[in-house]
């Protein structure tokens, strides 16, 4: 019997490993004999290169980049197992873990570190790249990392912009002569998980601003900022992105990347999925556990545990999804492919005992949802 463990990460508990090598540790209490293959996933935030370097036996490497507020950090990307694919994320280098609470403002932070670890892909002479764009800290529109590719953003006086998305409010014109020339030689993949346009009450400012400390006068004024942004660079390029799907994400960064790169959005889980080879290691499969740290409305919106389940039922394989906590609108999964869905935590806890006993009760969750499946292969019997 074979069983495929794909789970997202449980943030701030477990990462995506952690949580299939103690899902592993349920099953096997059950079923010591079955093969289990572990495949963790990511939707292109967090985790995603840690995840694609371990299903594909890649590499990490490490690069000092500028973080969201211009300060120096160590920045993680990876090579996959096929020696031609860079794996990027904004997260760790633009990520909203970066900065700390009480310094967060969306007017200043920049995407200048994603565009030097996309850098160092380019200087490593790698054809291929997947970049994964969520949990950022920015709202800038991409404009810090076409920076760090050669472009220049400048005010009516000829003079370079400072960082950050409110200062887009005064461009008057972008001058791109130095953008990197090797970014056509590259297919750049986008892993994008939201369909957000860059502006608007959908766009990246009033949805996502809030959540990196914009009060809603500053929403207001990163709005303008943006859509003065979209038209200048839509003069610029050629190219009318605002109102693409994922155009938004990460703080318009997908705008960014359609305007100054050969960038092409794809959902994330579904990049994730063929990189690691999931369809052929879930065909003939007896069973697929999935994941997140929490189970919502927002899975059913294209999350990782539904494209697990998407790429499951293609082969008739049921799935179930262990999560860290179930929310409001958790059982809309059942109509995306999910068959059964189980929580983490056996009763009652606060949020501190769960994260940090997220190894221990996941391996038992795991078992006791084993333990029902065998219970239902005897009454089928």
């Amino acid at each position: 019997m074979r069983i495929v463990i794909a789970p997202d990460s449980f943030k701030g508990s477990l990462s995506a490993l952690g949580v299939a090598a103690a899902m592993e540790r349920g099953v096997r209490a059950v079923f010591p004999d079955a093969e289990v293959v572990k495949i963790p996933v990511a939707d292109g935030g967090e985790g995603t290169v840690e995840a694609l370097v371990e299903a594909t036996a890649g590499s990490l490497r490490s690069q000092r980049v500028h973080g969201p507020l211009g300060d120096a950090v160590e920045a993680r990307w990876g090579v996959l197992g096929d020696g031609r694919t860079a794996v990027l994320e904004m997260a760790a280098a633009s990520g909203l873990p970066l900065v700390p609470r009480e310094k967060r403002d969306p007017r200043v932070t920049s995407t200048v570190g994603t565009g030097e670890l996309l850098r160092a892909a380019l200087d490593a002479g790698l054809p291929r790249a997947i970049l994964g764009i969520g949990g950022s800290a920015t709202n800038d529109g991409g404009a810090g990392l076409a920076r760090a590719l050669g472009v220049r953003f400048l005010d009516a006086k000829g003079r370079d912009l400072p960082e950050g998305g409110a200062a887009l409010r005064g461009l008057a014109r972008i001058d791109s002569s130095r953008l990197d020339p090797r970014l056509e030689r590259v297919e750049l993949l986008v892993a994008c998980d939201v369909d957000n346009p860059l502006t608007g009450p959908r766009g990246a400012s009033a949805v996502y601003g809030p959540q990196k400390g914009a009060t809603p006068e500053m929403v207001r004024e990163l709005d303008a900022a943006l859509a003065r942004y979209a038209e200048v660079a839509r003069q610029t390029t050629g190219r009318d992105v605002g109102a693409v799907p994922g155009a938004g994400a990460a703080g318009g960064l997908g705008a960014g990347l359609l305007f100054f790169t050969p960038a092409k959005l794809r959902p994330g889980v579904e990049i994730v999925l063929e990189a690691t080879g999931f369809e052929e290691k879930v065909r003939g499969a007896a069973l697929v556990f999935t994941g997140e740290g929490r189970t919502d409305f927002q899975t059913s919106m294209g999350k990782a545990p539904v494209g697990v389940a998407a790429a499951a039922k293609r082969h008739g394989v049921p799935v179930v999804c262990l999560s860290g906590g179930l929310g409001p609108g958790a059982d809309e999964v059942l109509e995306r492919g999910i068959d059964a869905l189980a929580s983490a935590m056996p009763g009652p806890m606060s949020l501190e005992e769960a994260v940090a006993g997220g190894a221990a009760l996941v391996e038992a969750a795991a078992a006791r949802a084993c333990r029902l499946l065998k219970v239902g292969s005897r009454l089928e019997r």
